[in-house]
């Protein structure tokens, strides 16, 4: 019998992890460590697990964060594994970081600031030489200036929020915006048909998309040729989503004033015209405490439950227990498995009290609530039908 099997579940932590989400494991059957075998789940934030050896014991990864390039999705997905992130958790973080480099831009801090650590004497001579400078940094304000913003998800509603509050204008391009950001979205922002409008449109650009093989290099050569004269970019979502020789050419023919983003490199480097972050984007306390509470929350709701939210490779799938005996089982989306799992339950004298199935893609997700207790027998049947991944007996309580 396993641990979990025993009411204890065994938490990897790779990272540091917030202590205010790590208190949310039930301490009575959690053991929490970054020093821990055979885990059931692990919690991580940056640590790079690609090509890590995850052991089989694992039922679950907590990404404690939005993206997950630094997970090896692909594989966990054909073993069942389910990979949760924390969407939202830190758009407040986001949001105020994309403001600070709006604000840095405009106003032209950053080169503002080297020239005053250049300048010698007493407080005559620096007043004077300031003086007689300062208008190589004369900026422009925000009110009535157009932001353009590709990804209208949580950071993207936020962003524009904010930015109507500062009297700007926004126009925003997202073709798979969900229904619900839709309903949050503001009013005043103008809809995009395509990137190149928005492009076109506007005076400040920033970009706030998942990287995905669409999403790799959206922002190229042939984009920034749509662009404004002098337009400002601002990259605080992943790095590979533009492509940096691009927005160097760009630079260079007046195309681009500003590229400001959270993501260094040494290509960017010494750059005048380029602002970089060392990835601050999540770096405050409430952004990791916020991340931690929502991974935790998750993980404890699957493993006790079998309940999915807010994963990058299956359906969210919950259901209210009605029954104190369940299966969960993940399965490649092909006719006929959710009948093969009933047929085997049936044969062997198990009533379903409550089922829920949910696709995504390729990957799908059962819950199963029968009236009595699962034999084992019936889990090693239900995890051989061609196209299950992985099958789980959820018993509650736990």
């Amino acid at each position: 019998m396993t641990d979990h099997q025993q009411n204890i579940f065994k938490i990897l932590t790779l990272n540091h992890i917030s202590p205010l989400g790590l208190e949310r494991f039930p301490k009575r059957n959690y053991l929490v460590s970054e020093d821990i075998e055979n885990p059931d789940a692990i919690v991580v934030r940056s640590h790079n697990m690609l090509n890590m050896d995850i052991s089989e014991t694992v039922l679950a990864i907590g990404r404690a964060g939005a993206g997950t390039n630094n997970v090896p999705v692909k594989a966990l997905s054909q073993r069942g594994i389910p990979v949760f992130n924390t969407p939202g958790a830190n758009a407040n973080a986001v949001k105020e970081l994309v403001l600070a480099g709006l604000f840095l831009a405009a106003r032209n801090l950053l080169p503002a600031l080297r020239f005053v650590e250049t300048l010698q004497g007493d407080d005559e001579a620096l007043h004077k030489m300031a003086e007689r400078e300062k208008k190589r940094f004369s900026g422009v304000e925000l009110p009535g200036r157009t932001l353009g913003i590709i990804g209208l998800g949580e950071i993207g509603r936020l962003v524009a929020d904010a930015a109507i509050k500062l009297g700007m204008k926004v126009i925003g391009y997202d073709p798979d915006i969900t229904v619900e950001s839709a309903w949050s979205l503001s009013a005043d922002v103008k809809k995009a048909q395509s990137i190149e409008e928005l492009l076109r449109s506007s005076d400040f650009i920033t970009v706030h998309v998942p990287l995905l093989d669409a999403t790799h290099h959206l922002i190229n050569e042939k984009s920034i040729g749509t662009m404004k004269q002098g337009a400002i970019l601002l990259n605080f979502s992943r790095h590979p989503i533009v492509d940096e020789k691009a927005i160097l050419a760009g630079i260079t023919s007046g195309k681009i004033k500003f590229y400001v983003c959270d993501f260094p490199s040494q290509q960017l480097q010494h750059q005048e015209s380029v602002i970089t972050l060392p990835h601050l984007g999540a770096s405050t306390q409430e952004a990791e405490e916020n991340c931690a509470v929502m991974v935790v929350n998750q993980l404890v709701d699957f493993l006790q439950n079998g309940n999915i939210t807010n994963t990058v490779n299956f359906p969210n799938t919950s259901m209210e227990r009605e029954s104190p005996h369940r299966v969960a089982v993940a399965n490649q989306n092909v006719p006929n498995i959710v009948g093969q799992i009933s047929t085997n339950m049936a044969n062997a004298g198990l009533n379903i009290h409550n089922m829920v199935n949910k696709s995504r893609g390729e990957m799908a997700y059962t819950l199963v609530d029968v009236d009595s207790s699962v034999p084992q027998h019936v889990i090693d049947e239900i995890a051989l039908i061609s196209g299950v991944l992985s099958v789980r007996y959820v018993p509650f309580p736990i």
